[in-house]
């Protein structure tokens, strides 16, 4: 049967040409797959690495960021801060206590682990021997404890700069939250420090201030602008 051979032959080289572009195909699909693979294996590789690489820097960013859980939440910049802090507080508690003959500030040890730390003061009072929040302090004596760590402040930089001197200092008001006393301790301070070649300059607008000023700009408010003259 030569047609019916024939019709076969027909059938069979059609079906060789689709299983020939089938075996193309997955020769192709394969070669591809198997540079795919390689390259992921190569990936695999150094994605390891790079796990193994930021756990530990992970490790580090939440050491310096303040992040670790079960340990007080201080930044590393906050760290290096409470260093110098430490060194400025000292410095004040000179002026302060010289001030108020009660007072001292320290650096607040937080035991809260949910919050940031290391940067809040308490005071402590020389008549109960106890500790307290600097939010209880007087008008006054904030006044007077700010004033201690602007000075003491002031050391620190004149001290760690190199050569650098701050030789004018501007206090800005607070004098009307003063008692007399306070006051009195306040002018005292200031003054001891403009016998040392500083110039210490006081913006107040409280009149016991003007007879304890020898030399004054004193500014003047019209309808046509403010005038100053020296006195």
């Amino acid at each position: 049967d030569i047609k019916g051979i024939q019709e076969r032959i027909k059938e069979l080289e059609e079906r060789k040409e689709k299983i020939q572009n089938e075996y193309e195909t997955l020769v192709s699909r394969y070669s591809a797959n198997k540079d795919s693979l390689e390259n992921i294996s190569k990936t695999n590789v150094q994605l390891v690495q790079a796990r193994q690489n930021y756990v530990a820097v992970e490790e580090l960013s939440s050491v310096a960021n303040g992040n670790c859980k079960g340990v007080r939440k201080i930044t590393f910049e906050r760290y290096v801060q409470a260093i110098y802090f430490e060194e400025v507080i000292k410095s004040a508690n000179k002026r302060l206590y010289a001030m108020t003959e009660r007072y001292q500030l320290s650096r607040k040890e937080e035991t809260d682990m949910r919050q940031g730390a290391g940067l809040d003061l308490e005071v402590v009072d020389g008549y109960t021997g106890k500790s307290r929040s600097v939010k209880s302090l007087s008008g006054g004596e904030t006044f007077i404890a700010s004033l201690a760590l602007a000075l003491g402040l002031s050391d620190i930089i004149q001290r760690n700069s190199g050569g650098i001197h701050i030789d004018t200092l501007f206090v800005d008001e607070g004098f009307g939250s003063l008692d007399s006393e306070c006051l009195e301790l306040a002018l005292k301070t200031l003054g001891a420090l403009s016998l040392n070649n500083r110039l210490i300059g006081i913006i107040s607008h409280v009149p016991e201030l003007r007879e304890r000023i020898d030399r004054k700009i004193v500014v003047s408010k019209t309808r046509l602008g403010s005038t100053a003259h020296i006195v």
